[in-house]
């Protein structure tokens, strides 16, 4: 249920609740999905289920037990506020995070409206990051939605990016993380989209983080944009490798 992570904008996975169910155009080619079905077909106990969403009380105190402060992704292997998520649980998940006050929490969500909705219910601290994922411009409006929440640190993953973003608004917000599609049926990403959205956040001097080209060999397609790689993270977190 928790991990070190290969993603390259984060070091370690805690999954609480695992499972999901499909929002958007990004959601086609699901990640977590397949790595779920894989699981229960290896007989993985958390994943008995398969990909229906469930909450795993035995894994809520897990960040506690790690002593040496890191960079945490909350529920890679799901959607904090899917609907089957209740508030109460959403609440004890951000519990623990006060208390394992010496990470740092990055937390994605599509479902920006539930996300808008719980927000003042929630206990926000500056060491919880929220996110949320914008694959495609008619779901911009999630932005919005994040920007009206008590996050100290708010994000923008852009991934998997499938067309421009020319309506995209970075005031308020503090971190982008670009990437292409990966594995079976990729749709492929333009370099443009990718190059525009950079310069946009250097205009904005906004941190972007570019995490792939992805494709079906995304190692082989790499994360080199314009000669160079992009690192970049809000400032005073540990995970920093170039700017």
């Amino acid at each position: 249920m928790a991990a070190n992570s290969s993603i390259e904008w984060t070091e370690s996975t805690w999954n609480p609740v695992t499972g999901c169910t499909k929002v958007s155009a990004g959601c086609k080619h699901c990640y977590a999905e397949r790595i779920a079905k894989r699981l229960k077909a290896a007989g993985q106990s958390n994943y008995a289920s398969g990909f229906n969403v469930t909450l795993h009380d035995h894994a809520l105190y897990i960040p506690l037990k790690w002593k040496r402060p890191r960079m945490v992704f909350v529920n890679s292997m799901s959607d904090l506020f899917h609907e089957s998520v209740p508030l109460e649980f959403i609440q004890r998940i951000f519990g623990v995070m006060n208390r394992a006050h010496w990470h740092t929490y990055q937390i994605l969500t599509k479902r920006a409206e539930r996300l808008e909705a719980l927000s003042p219910h929630l206990a926000w601290a500056p060491h919880i990051w929220m996110g949320v994922t914008v694959e495609r411009r008619d779901y911009v409006d999630r932005i919005e939605h994040l920007k009206r929440t008590d996050a100290s640190i708010r994000f923008v993953s852009l991934e998997p990016l499938l067309g421009p973003m020319p309506d995209l608004d970075l005031k308020s917000i503090d971190w982008v993380i670009v990437g292409g599609e990966s594995g079976p049926g990729a749709r492929p990403m333009r370099e443009e989209w990718v190059a525009d959205i950079r310069e946009r956040c250097v205009s904005a001097e906004v941190p972007f983080f570019f995490k792939q080209w992805g494709g079906v060999n995304k190692k082989k397609a790499g994360r080199i944009l314009d000669g160079r790689t992009w690192d970049q993270i809000p400032t005073g977190s540990s995970l920093i490798v170039s700017t």
